[in-house]
């Protein structure tokens, strides 16, 4: 049955913390989550995974009580409804760089009277033998999770329509892409960069919605927690990169 711990936790104040995951692999998921995560984003867009692959990868974390998410390929209706179908309790929407947008994607993962989510058995309902479809549907519309990246100009010139739109849960800055679309491509720390995610923050921490940050480290994670965000994510690659590097830099200067 659909609870969100990570909209509860979120929803208590408390910051909650996530790692992307791109493969394909259901016990390397379950092997992720048992480390402590508060949640896992399973990623459509800088990966290759598609729903019937999201479906597997949310039994993994069904076992252990850490909170599936989905980076969907793209904001459009029909591509988010297959993820959500899969059983995940949110999504990541890239790409979202209008009002306009926000709304589309708000409408597409809330069922209706808010939305316009197409309404089936499927695993997310628990192919209606756990609930009444029409208790299933108040609860989905009350836990699950749209989080709206930002990741542009136009994004960061619209921030303050986008607090007010109802039914967004976090306000997720992309720095890598954000750098891109300023002009600065992986130049996070651009002064230009910089002030625009300052004055996103600004206006996310003033409201009712939730401020997030993908931070690649425990430092820059400290840094944003200052600044008031509480929805953080990072990537396993990262902790690939830096654990096997420590580990060959070591082995490989052991003198015999």
């Amino acid at each position: 049955m659909l609870k969100n711990a990570t909209k509860a936790k979120l929803a208590a104040g408390q910051p909650v913390f996530g790692c992307f995951i791109r493969y394909a692999e259901p016990s390397l998921a379950e092997y992720i989550a048992m480390l402590g995560w508060d949640f896992l984003v399973f990623d459509g867009e800088h990966g290759m995974l598609e729903p019937r692959d999201v479906e597997d990868l949310c039994r993994a974390l069904d076992l252990r009580g850490v909170t599936p998410i989905a980076r969907v390929t793209t904001n459009q209706p029909h591509i988010i409804l297959r993820f959500l179908d899969s059983g995940i309790h949110g999504v990541h929407v890239p790409w979202v760089n209008t009002p306009q947008a926000v709304e589309q994607a708000v409408r597409s993962v809330k069922y209706g009277p808010r939305g316009e989510r197409g309404l089936a058995g499927t695993r997310a309902s628990e192919w209606g033998l756990g609930e009444p479809l029409d208790a299933y549907v108040e609860r989905a519309n009350r836990e699950t999770m749209v989080v709206v990246h930002i990741e542009t100009r136009e994004a960061v010139a619209a921030i303050e329509d986008y607090v007010a739109i109802d039914g967004v849960d976090v306000l997720f800055l992309g720095p890598t892409d954000l750098s891109q679309s300023m002009g600065h491509p992986g130049r996070a720390d651009h002064p230009d960069v910089v002030a625009a995610m300052e004055r996103v923050a600004e206006v996310v921490v003033a409201s009712d919605k939730v401020l997030g940050i993908y931070a690649g480290t425990a430092a820059m994670t400290e840094e944003w927690l200052n600044r008031g965000a509480r929805y953080f994510t990072t990537g396993v690659e990262l902790f690939l990169r830096d654990g096997m590097r420590a580990h060959l830099d070591r082995v490989r200067g052991i003198r015999r």
